[in-house]
């Protein structure tokens, strides 16, 4: 039976600073022990979080500090390779990608967003 880790709560921001289809909050993360970019978006009114790197080369994906959304605001963009993803999934939907970008387990309550802690997933800089 493999090991696994308790999921923890790692608070992220306040409900109101992610808009729909606007900029996203950025954060870091551990993933796989490697220290990691990640962000946060809110879209059709669900925050959704992944690590920010692009799925065709492990680029960041904003161009722009934060700019995550095409021009229409329903996908997210890699502003390197032009590669759209869908907000709900991370799945590339076009473009030079195969399968989708990491996802990062939110949850939102209160007035506030929190990421979840992973086997894979856990804080840069652990209280």
């Amino acid at each position: 039976m493999p090991f696994m880790t308790r999921s923890e709560l790692v608070y992220l921001c306040d409900s109101s600073d992610l808009l729909e289809s606007g900029t996203g909050v950025p954060f870091e993360v551990l993933y796989l022990s490697q220290s990691c970019h990640a962000f946060a978006v809110r879209y059709e009114g669900t925050v959704y979080a992944y690590l920010n790197r692009c799925a065709h080369v492990p680029m960041e994906m904003d161009c722009q500090p934060n700019h995550f959304f095409d021009h229409t605001g329903h996908w997210l963009i890699c502003a390197t390779h032009g590669a759209l993803y869908a907000p709900q999934t991370g799945q590339c939907r076009l473009g030079p990608c195969q399968g989708g970008l990491v996802k990062i387990e939110v949850s939102e309550a209160a007035g506030q967003v929190h990421w979840h802690t992973s086997d894979q997933l856990q804080p840069e800089n652990p209280l």
